[in-house]
């Protein structure tokens, strides 16, 4: 799939010249004013944006600042590209969140090898971010970011949920058929959660064979029943060996509601985690759900 690439300049002849340059690597989008382009991001989020400076509505310092300030797209990055030469302006550009400054008349080869290091600078970022918050091997968050992510949702919501899952018997899987039928035991486990949880919540890996779900809820009755939804599926779903032979297994739960007691989102978990225990010790494949 091609990047994409927004170019924002009120002279519809500017952002021709760019299509033509760019249009056979790239998925090239042109805006003539700050409005069209905000229509465009909502529809084509893009990879890169060239933005010029002097435009009719709002000037392209202050569009650029827009765009930092929203979640959205404030990771974009943002090349200048305009007449604009003196001192002034490229510093202006730079303050405001852009990334590179070009003057026009441009360099057709040196704007391509300026978007080029830009969108690899881009990709880079952006997979030292994943690295840095998912786990490698079920692509949930990791424990850092769960509760980094976990701690902003609990200190801005009380109609929170916030469930312990464990592996049944993991252990014996691993002892039984190999470190690597546990991985995927551990895997399909995720991914099971992932396609079935409800939205308003996030998945976290924070053990080896331990996960955590926290997310907003509107009734209680929902989380129960989705939590039980897919410990049934788990239950009932089959993995394979190497020798086609056939594992079931099994995950328990402990579920806990916001109350005013907690003071950490630590409290919180923890109140789950005796859900769990409770769970784990009285049979395995079940759900507890810790009493107000």
């Amino acid at each position: 799939m091609n990047k994409k690439i927004l170019v924002i300049d009120d002279n519809s002849l500017n952002i021709e010249i760019l299509v033509d340059l760019l249009g056979d690597e790239y998925d090239v989008f042109g805006a003539l004013d700050a409005a069209m382009s905000f229509e465009i991001i909502e529809e084509n989020l893009p990879d890169l944006i060239l933005l010029d400076i002097v435009m009719p509505d709002i000037n392209g310092f202050e569009l650029c600042q827009k765009l930092k300030l929203d979640k959205k797209t404030k990771n974009i990055p943002i090349i200048f590209i305009t007449a604009k030469t003196d001192e002034d302006s490229i510093e202006k550009a730079f303050e405001v969140g852009g990334i590179d400054y070009v003057t026009k008349p441009f360099k057709p080869k040196e704007l391509l090898v300026r978007v080029k290091t830009q969108l690899k600078i881009k990709d880079l970022i952006s997979n030292l971010e994943y690295i840095s918050s998912y786990d490698t091997m079920t692509n949930t968050l990791n424990r850092r970011k769960f509760f980094e992510e976990g701690e902003q949702l609990f200190t801005t919501s009380k109609n929170l949920y916030a469930i312990m899952i464990d592996i049944d018997n993991f252990k014996m899987i691993n002892d039984q058929y190999g470190h690597h039928i546990g991985d995927v035991v551990i895997k399909q486990t995720a991914l099971n959660i992932m396609n079935k949880k409800l939205k308003n919540s996030f998945l976290g890996r924070i053990g080896g064979e331990e996960f955590a779900l926290i997310g907003t809820y509107k009734n209680k009755a929902d989380i129960i029943q989705n939590i039980d939804e897919i410990r049934i599926f788990i239950q009932n779903d089959t993995i394979f060996t190497d020798n086609n032979e056939k594992i079931n297994f099994t995950i328990s739960s402990g579920i806990s509601f916001f109350k005013d007691e907690f003071i950490t989102i630590d409290d919180f978990l923890k109140d789950a985690d005796k859900g769990l225990y409770e769970a784990k010790g009285s049979g395995k494949n079940k759900t507890v759900l810790r009493q107000n």
